[in-house]
């Protein structure tokens, strides 16, 4: 794990700690270690896993004495009281700009006696405490160590206890009358832009309404009041055990071995069909030959962007136009150089999981992307279902900056449900779970990923049935080959049972949308229609090496490996096809 995200892992953790004696906190500890010594801040890649060798310490105190804090008229004492009053529990902030922007505290208002408290946490050596992302990072990439704390934004008055507006307007934070569907559009309209402020899907005045099972109605709508309802209605011993292995990144010579030895062509499903994966490919450094093979063999193709850019903030903000060209401009390059030409690619993951919120799923409904695979649920003790996002999401928005749609949209969520990464969960305390496996930072041997995996099955298998995800980066499955030979074997032990099936994500909701029972299962049309048991060769055996450019990237020559004929320039997000950019005269 980056020092970051073990960080963040301990704010986390911190948060659902108990008090020892005396309101102190024993010392949290995780085994972590990005070695930092000397090395460079991790890959862009590397912020998704943990990997650990280390112990990293947090110092976690709470005091309700009077603290000294800096202000612009120098130091006073000011009671938690006056700190904390109006301010969410959950803000980090500092009490001065002293120091080396690892100090920050938070407000603890679950004393016993009602005395709100200081609950102070320290980011680990090498970095500081980001107060607009709320995070810990390497000290070089914050810039707000001279901020107190986060900018307060003005919020809309949406609960009064006569109202203040007239029928279908509601109040900004100044007072003036706004038309209700103008709040949370995207666009400022209040004077103080406080319609703008409160957007989450809790609180957005136009979110979408909670699930209605007599409106929502398979086959073009599924939802249920905490997401854990069956599709069908049906018992757990009629409904298969439907496995999603999937991979994020790009596919090319690092990882093309690794696919072909997991999905051999020689693992069968019950129905007698090959065993399926979905790949998010991102564009750069990707072979197309290679995907053009993945789905020759009836594997699921789907986008990750075409830039993969690495500002988490661009994700997270993006605009409509922004989402657009990476998603829909990765689909077209993905479709012209793979030479996929069945409409086929219907599925998108945001890169680090950063959510776009609304405008993200806008872009989907408009450009025909039928599921977004990107929200975590919390670890829960009955895992959840993927869902249509027409009624509200039935569970905590758990990703990346919580920045989760709150608005009606007809698209599917694949659902990322979180591992629970105990080593043995009868014995063990109770950890925050991890949605992509090389995140669950403790496992170290291929002793201890087989036995997350066989957990974590078990946990799906005998609630509900909840698809299961394993969802991977290849170079953290290659990084070790015990890691690889666990999950082939997990793998086998599996299709040795008559109700498990390793299925691509259309998989799943072909089968929500059609609910059949395990006994009429090995006839099921939608799992057999077409690449059911792929054989022969590729397409060709001698892909095109096209070295290209593109101004976009300056100074860069890049490969790309397509059975189709080389572009002009090297695709790139204002010119996906590669056929050169429309210059107006």
């Amino acid at each position: 794990m980056s020092d970051r995200l073990a960080s963040n892992y301990l704010l986390a953790t911190s948060r659902r700690t108990g008090r020892g004696e005396e309101g102190q906190l024993a010392p949290l500890a995780l085994s972590c270690g990005a070695r930092r010594n000397g090395q460079s801040p991790p890959s862009a890649m590397a912020r998704y896993a943990y990997i650990c060798v280390g112990v990293l310490l947090l110092a976690y105190s709470v005091t309700s004495e009077r603290v000294k804090r800096q202000d612009e008229d120098g130091g006073d004492e000011v009671n938690p009281e006056q700190l904390c009053d109006g301010r969410p529990p959950d803000e980090y902030f500092r009490l001065s700009t002293d120091g080396d922007c690892r100090d920050v505290v938070r407000c603890d208002k679950g004393a016993e006696n009602g005395v709100t408290r200081l609950a102070s946490v320290r980011c680990p050596g090498g970095l500081g405490f980001d107060i607009d992302r709320q995070t810990c990072d390497w000290k070089t990439n914050v810039k707000n160590c001279d901020k107190l704390e986060k900018p307060r934004k003005v919020l809309p008055i949406l609960k009064t206890d006569e109202p203040i507006c007239p029928e279908g307007k509601l109040a900004c934070g100044s007072g003036d009358c706004m038309e209700r569907q103008l709040f949370c559009n995207g666009k400022p309209d209040c004077k103080d832009e406080s319609d703008e402020n409160a957007c989450t899907v809790d609180v957005d005045p136009n979110r979408a309404p909670d699930c209605d099972p007599n409106q929502c109605v398979l086959p073009d709508c599924f939802c249920s009041a905490d997401g854990t309802r069956i599709p069908g209605g049906f018992e757990i011993n009629q409904v298969p055990q439907m496995i999603t292995i999937t991979f994020n990144g790009a596919v090319n010579v690092d990882n093309i071995d690794l696919y072909e030895q997991i999905f051999n062509g020689n693992r069968q499903n019950p129905n007698g069909c090959q065993i399926r994966g979905t790949f998010f490919v991102s564009h750069k450094y990707t072979n197309y030959a290679a995907v053009q093979e993945l789905h020759r063999k009836g594997h699921e193709i789907a986008v990750f962007s075409i830039t993969h850019k690495d500002d988490p903030q661009y994700w997270t903000s993006g605009t409509y136009d922004d989402w657009l060209a990476e998603m829909a401009g990765a689909r077209l390059i993905v479709e012209r150089f793979a030479n996929i030409t069945d409409a086929s690619i219907i599925g998108v993951r945001a890169p680090y999981l950063r959510v776009g919120g609304n405008k993200q799923f806008e872009m989907m409904a408009d450009q025909y992307f039928v599921y977004d695979a990107s929200i975590t649920a919390p670890l829960g003790r009955v895992p959840i279902w993927p869902y249509t996002l027409y009624f509200r999401m039935p569970h905590k928005c758990n990703g990346n900056a919580h920045n989760c749609p709150s608005r009606s949209h007809p698209v599917w969520e694949m659902v990322m449900n979180e591992l629970d990464r105990r080593d043995d969960p009868t014995f063990d305390e109770s950890l925050p779970g991890c949605h992509v496996v090389d995140s669950c930072s403790n496992i170290q041997t291929g002793e201890q990923f087989g036995r997350l995996l066989r957990h974590n099955f078990n946990r799906h298998y005998l609630t509900n049935r909840a698809p299961l995800g394993l969802h991977f980066h290849a170079s953290w499955l290659k990084s070790k080959k015990e890691f690889r030979d666990e999950l082939i074997k997990f793998i086998e032990d599996m299709l040795g049972k008559s109700d498990v099936y390793f299925t691509s994500m259309i998989q799943v909701i072909q089968w929500m949308q059609n609910p059949t029972e395990l006994t009429a299962l090995r006839d099921f049309q939608d799992w057999k229609q077409d690449k059911c048991d792929v054989k022969g060769q590729p397409f060709c055996s001698l892909p095109n090496a096209c070295p290209l450019t593109t101004r976009e990237l300056p100074g860069e020559t890049l490969r790309l490996f397509t059975c189709m004929e080389c572009p002009n320039n090297y695709p790139w997000i204002l010119d996906p096809t590669g056929e050169g950019f429309n210059v107006k005269k």
